[in-house]
């Protein structure tokens, strides 16, 4: 593996770490800017719609730029974001930054997953993308306790510096390690691609990440506050249990990238369907301290154990468009990490307390089981009928998507 793909994973640990630390941040940055923790919990969703807008736009925008190039420039823009977060005089301005620093971090995702790809033979593929994912992966066990740390014990704007100085040694190794990578010789045929959005199952799939991935980020944006407040635990305990989170992630990761390829549905619907008895059992025993930290750990693993399934189902249903494919999954992940913490706010600010955005978190994930099950019998639907055409004979007959529809 060229050493350059740990220099992407590397950048990978620093963008992730800025999208989630804000978790851990919101009671200080709330204080600080004199505004409520549901509209400093905005900040949060005010990332995830620049990662919803800029990883399509940007995908497309630099497809003829030199890669090395577009990945210097931009990381360059997120570590100047970090630093205008750091120095923000006022929540706008904090506000502004974020939507900044998400177009520049959902641009490097989409370039720097075809830079990997494009440094190792096609055996090593996997191995790559696993290494860049790994870097959101650490990002969430070291990089956001580390962040909620720094806020305890420094101030909130220290967590920015430290995201923008690991943003400064991702610009060395990116500038000094990736090599330049030949732009392809025929320019992919967007109209043909952009086709693929006539498909409802793409659409199901959009549907199901958002609201899969929705549902846990309803709940887990507040966690610090519900932690200190509701379940009575000191301030310094908040990045000890966003560890927890970030190593249940880890380990989900790992369980259902192993399976999720025999087994795609299921992993879909037992990881969901896990995901609501967890959130449903955090909002019944959020006073209970040891309940809330084993059920963190808990919920981390099962959000990161469907993740995998997650992004693969929408290259099955979107393999035509490989230029979309992945940037319309990070858009998904991102509609849902926009609308959870909306909905969490929401619900605080109807009085219901931090404990009910486990309700609303579950009500999400509920939704998303129900497109699960409707996009399994659509595909179910699919395949018998693409079976009865080869059986007369058709040369029409439609391909089936996979064999999971019939394996679960």
């Amino acid at each position: 593996m060229p050493l350059a793909v740990y220099i992407l994973g590397l950048s990978v640990f620093a963008l992730g770490t800025s999208e989630f630390m804000l978790s851990g941040l919101l009671p200080p940055i709330a204080d600080d800017m004199d505004v409520s923790i549901p509209r400093a919990g905005l900040l949060i969703s005010a990332f995830a719609i620049g990662m919803v807008v800029g990883a399509p736009l940007l995908a497309v925008a630099t497809l003829r730029l030199p890669r090395r190039t577009t990945l210097i420039a931009l990381i360059s823009v997120f570590g100047l974001g970090q630093v205008a977060g750091a120095l923000a005089p006022t929540y706008e301005v904090l506000f502004a930054s974020r939507v900044v620093s998400a177009f520049a971090c959902a641009g490097f995702w989409a370039v720097g997953a075809a830079v990997a790809i494009a440094m190792v033979p096609v055996n090593a593929r996997a191995r790559a993308m696993a290494v860049m994912i790994g870097g959101l992966s650490i990002a969430n066990v070291l990089g956001v306790p580390l962040g909620a740390f720094l806020g305890e014990n420094l101030g909130w704007r220290s967590a920015f510096w430290a995201v923008g100085a690991a943003s400064a040694v991702a610009l060395v190794g990116v500038v000094t390690l990736i090599p330049r990578i030949p732009l392809p010789d025929e320019k992919p045929q967007l109209k043909r691609e952009m086709g693929i959005y006539r498909d409802r199952q793409v659409w199901l799939s959009i549907v199901i990440t958002a609201l899969a991935a929705g549902g846990v980020f309803c709940a887990f944006s507040y966690l610090a506050p519900l932690l200190t407040d509701v379940a009575g635990l000191d301030s310094g305990w908040v990045p000890t249990v966003l560890a927890l989170f970030g190593v249940g992630a880890l380990v989900g990761t790992t369980i259902g990238g192993r399976v999720a390829d025999a087994h795609l549905f299921g992993v879909l619907l037992s990881g969901i369907a896990a995901s609501t008895v967890f959130l449903a059992a955090l909002a019944l025993f959020a006073s209970n301290q040891a309940a809330v930290i084993t059920l963190s750990f808990l919920l981390g693993l099962s959000a990161f154990y469907t993740a995998p399934a997650l992004n693969a189902r929408m290259f099955n249903v979107a393999g035509a468009a490989p230029t979309l494919a992945g940037a319309t999954t990070t858009a998904a992940f991102n509609l849902g990490n926009t609308g959870g913490p909306w909905l969490g706010g929401t619900v605080i600010d109807a009085d219901f307390g931090f404990a009910a955005t486990a309700w609303a978190g579950a009500a999400m994930t509920v939704a998303a089981l129900v497109a699960v099950v409707f996009s399994l019998r659509l595909q179910r639907s699919r395949a018998s009928a693409s079976s009865r055409l080869v059986a007369q004979g058709s040369p029409k007959a439609a391909p089936v998507e996979s064999s999971e529809c019939a394996t679960g």
